[in-house]
């Protein structure tokens, strides 16, 4: 199974993003993405990359739902 996490964009620097959530970062390339984006914005990662742009309330509700999966134990049985 693959995921894509909502993350919040850090610093851009070229076609390279540094995003953060929870205090966890890490490098994304922009490429893929086809409208720009802005330092503060919210993206899903994926594999390295940013694949689409989130707006800020739909990025919130992802993570909150992320975080009660991890809290209810992470969804293992």
């Amino acid at each position: 199974m693959c995921l894509g996490i909502p993350m919040q964009i850090r610093s851009i620097d070229g076609d390279l993003a540094q995003c953060e959530i929870d205090g966890v970062t890490r490098e994304a390339s922009l490429m893929l993405l086809a409208d720009p984006v802005s330092e503060g914005d919210f993206v899903l990662i994926h594999a390295g990359f940013a694949i689409s742009r989130l707006d800020q309330q739909e990025a919130e509700e992802t993570i909150a739902l992320f975080r009660q999966i991890l809290a209810d134990g992470g969804g293992v049985e």
